[in-house]
């Protein structure tokens, strides 16, 4: 059910969206965007998405959460925020670009977070998935799902979260401002921001060099160039330097043994190494 105008202020620390005045901004931009929607609880936004694109929902839906009783992160992991105190958006997709191309849609989305959250310092991207805190505590995770020709894009950004509601690897953008952060001026400037990276990836048919979103990538990514561990789903790890992300959205790991390209769901975790 969504949140209603006259229930937006039940919070005065964590107002609720307002779908309805979302709309009409994204359509006055003249946006991709058909539709937003807000619902104050749902298991998870992307089940949710990849339930309609199943059922040929049409590309341009922006589902948002107030509260993710399910949440979920990449190879199931739990996603958990308070109510009211993140951005928990999916977007429905269908882009036209080769299949092997889908990989990017996590990279881009998260250059997209970073380029629309620059008022906080300088954020980074740890490949594949998640957006980073000048302090390289976790700011937003990223969760990218294919279903047929549709892929749903999930993000989870920490906006009101206080530190004692956080890990302590996490952080939020109010701890980072130390002010209240509005989440549907942060919304919007994610939405638009994802717009147009998407819009000119899908114009050059999903080619990440003459799209500009390789370069883009690789300016904001924390991990290429690193010395790294990356733990394998059988509990293997691997040493090795992190050398690049390939044409199709692949870590590119060069050990003792030769070069591994990691594609995000061949790895468990990408950690920096530890020395000695």
């Amino acid at each position: 059910m969504a949140d209603t105008p006259a229930g937006r202020w039940s919070d005065l620390d964590r107002p609720a969206l307002d779908a309805t005045a979302l709309s009409a901004v994204l359509a006055r931009d003249g946006s991709m965007w058909r539709t937003v929607e807000v619902v104050s609880q749902v298991g998870s936004t992307n089940a949710e998405l990849t339930a309609r694109a199943a059922a040929d929902e049409a590309e341009g839906v922006v589902l948002v959460a107030e509260h993710q009783a399910a949440g979920r992160g990449r190879l199931d992991r739990v996603w958990t925020s308070p109510p009211r105190a993140g951005v928990t958006v999916s977007v429905l997709l269908r882009p036209d670009v080769p299949a092997a191309r889908r990989g990017w849609l996590s990279l881009l989305t998260g250059v997209a977070l970073a380029e629309s959250l620059t008022e906080v310092g300088r954020t980074s991207l740890k490949w594949p998935n998640d957006l980073l805190a000048p302090d390289g505590r976790k700011l937003a995770g990223i969760l990218a799902e294919a279903s047929g020709t549709a892929v749903v894009v999930g993000v989870g950004l920490n906006v009101s979260t206080r530190e004692d509601e956080l890990p302590d690897t996490g952080t939020s953008l109010q701890l980072l401002a130390g002010r209240p952060v509005d989440r549907a001026p942060v919304l919007l400037a994610y939405l638009r921001a994802f717009e147009r990276r998407y819009r000119t990836w899908v114009e050059h048919a999903g080619d990440p060099v003459s799209s500009g979103l390789a370069r883009d990538y690789l300016a904001w990514c924390s991990t290429v160039g690193l010395e790294v561990t990356v733990t394998l789903p059988d509990g293997r790890t691997v040493d090795g330097i992190a050398e690049a992300v390939d044409w199709d959205g692949r870590l590119v790991v060069r050990t003792d043994q030769g070069r591994l390209e990691l594609a995000s769901g061949d790895v468990r975790h990408v950690r920096p190494r530890a020395a000695g």
